[in-house]
């Protein structure tokens, strides 16, 4: 093991860096550094006191493999890029007294209303994503603080259009129906809410739909004729839960079996737990590699059929699984990749960090078994409750205000420094921001919901921290952990039909 170098701050603009998406990796251009030693004392650029920024944050970790490949060679050009971020000398930026900038609200905002006007040519590629930048621009306002009802007729009328008679919504119009596009459009219709919004989703129609991708071994496809994997788990519960649709399987669904006890949640955890690897991540499909965003799937599914401190634990190995969630945060940068030996990504805030509330969750006191006891806890057997955060709240709040803000005209969140803002980054960062600045909690209840399984109520409170790094006017708005919708949202949309029966559905 050779010894680590010491890295110099940039003062000049940042590298363009290797992409860190999953189906590309190009090289950038280098940009230029300066001969300046970071050290772990930083002044301010708001007010000139000296600021202390812990040295994890301004160096390389102190072990560090000498074997030099383009894997390592990247995460090099990374952290280079990042150390003037988070050393607290970039030029655009003002930073507080713990060497962190405030969030730049207004410009994020006007970025977001923007994308939700009319994009430039070069999103024709994107067609078939209509349905993501409503959700992502709409959910990334929301927790800006800002009102998006006004948008809900143009909403209402956007999705109708992209509802097929058979079920579902596809990615626009004449598209065929996806569980990722559906899901999408449910969240989009539920953050504008009304009636008039929550009205334009054809539930029978939906459900049928769901009941023909329901598969005899638990999991959904995504999409008629198409793979079956965890994103179709984790979407068909939140569509299921949303919507208050039926449990019951249509005679023509590939999982019936003239058993009046199958549904469509029959079998769904068992096809999570199939999905866990040998790393302890969760892969997308059984016997695949494991993938930041599939782990929020799997465990944002499970916390829907049951309470997550019972059906986590029965259905993962928690321990492994936390320590490759774990293995995910980086030093110095402190933000989340998605993969072992991948880059840092801005969007792996909300699809790793976003992971770490449903865990905790599970590791707190048992639920009451409803018959004045507790409940069983031989599936938690090892598993200690938690009494601090699992992963470290301050270097992903470090990597999101310092390294995810495009300060340029611009606005929005980006993936790392040297890449462009866009509207999916802008609302998995926010999310993960939001994870990372708050604390929530499961109350004890056994209440049962229309799905007939447990349902919890969610608590949100400060974090655990007695000191926080960013300013108070910094905070966001929380958003629900499994829905990843405000709260209210998500109580204001299943409460309009848990309202309504399934009359006419059979």
């Amino acid at each position: 093991m050779s010894a680590p170098p010491k890295y110099s701050a940039a003062a000049a603009a940042p590298p363009r860096l290797r992409s860190d998406d999953d189906d590309d990796d190009d090289d950038d251009d280098d940009g230029n550094d300066d001969e300046e030693t970071v050290d772990e004392e930083f002044i301010s650029k708001s007010a000139g006191p000296v600021t202390m920024i812990p040295d994890v944050f301004t160096q390389l970790p102190p072990v560090r493999d000498d074997l030099e490949t383009d894997t390592s060679e990247a995460q090099d050009e990374t952290v280079e890029a990042c150390l003037p971020f988070l050393a607290g000398q970039d030029d655009l930026f003002e930073y507080n007294e713990h060497g962190v900038p405030r969030i730049n609200r207004e410009k994020h905002i006007k970025f977001l209303h923007n994308s939700l006007g009319r994009l430039p040519g070069g999103f024709v590629a994107a067609d078939a994503s209509r349905p993501w930048f409503l959700y992502w621009s709409l959910s990334a306002l929301t927790m800006l603080g800002e009102d998006v009802s006004h948008y809900r007729e143009a909403v209402a009328e956007t999705a109708r259009g992209m509802q097929n008679d058979t079920g579902g919504f596809g990615g626009g119009g004449r598209q065929l129906s996806h569980m990722a596009t559906t899901y999408a459009v449910v969240l989009a219709l539920a953050l504008v809410g009304g009636e008039e919004a929550f009205e334009v989703v054809d539930r029978k129609a939906m459900w049928k739909w769901l009941c023909s991708l329901k598969q005899a071994d638990g999991g959904f496809q995504v999409c008629m004729g198409g793979e079956e994997d965890i994103r179709g788990a984790y979407c068909a519960a939140v569509i299921i839960t949303l919507l208050n649709l039926p449990l019951d399987l249509t005679p023509e669904s590939p999982a019936w079996t003239g058993d009046s006890s199958a549904n469509l949640f029959t079998g769904l955890a068992r096809y999570v737990r199939r999905c866990q690897t040998f790393e302890g991540g969760i892969s997308g499909q059984p016997d695949a590699e494991a993938h930041g965003a599939y782990a929020f799937c799997a465990l944002g599914c499970l916390a829907l059929l049951d309470d997550p401190r019972r059906v986590i634990p029965k259905y993962l190995n928690v321990p492994r699984l936390i320590s490759w969630l774990s293995s995910r945060q980086y030093a110095p940068e402190g933000g989340f990749s998605g993969r072992t030996n991948k880059l840092v990504d801005g969007c792996y805030s909300h699809w790793v960090g976003g992971c770490f509330p449903l865990i905790e969750a599970c590791l707190s006191p048992a639920a009451s078994s409803g018959q004045g006891g507790q409940a069983d806890d031989s599936d938690r057997a090892g598993l200690p409750p938690v009494s601090e955060s699992l992963f470290s709240k301050e270097g992903l709040i470090r990597y999101i205000l310092c390294c995810c803000q495009d300060q340029s005209k611009r606005g929005g969140l980006r993936d790392k420094p040297g890449r462009l803002s866009d509207a999916y980054h802008s609302c998995y960062v926010l999310s993960g921001l939001s994870s990372a600045q708050n604390q929530w909690v499961l109350a004890g209840s056994d209440d049962k919901s229309a799905t007939g399984v447990a349902d919890p109520a969610w608590t949100v409170l400060p974090p655990l921290e007695d000191v926080q790094i960013f300013d108070k006017r910094d905070r966001i708005r929380p958003i629900h952990p499994v829905y990843a919708i405000p709260d209210e949202n998500q109580r204001a949309i299943r409460s309009y039909f848990l309202a309504k029966d399934s009359e006419g559905f059979f």
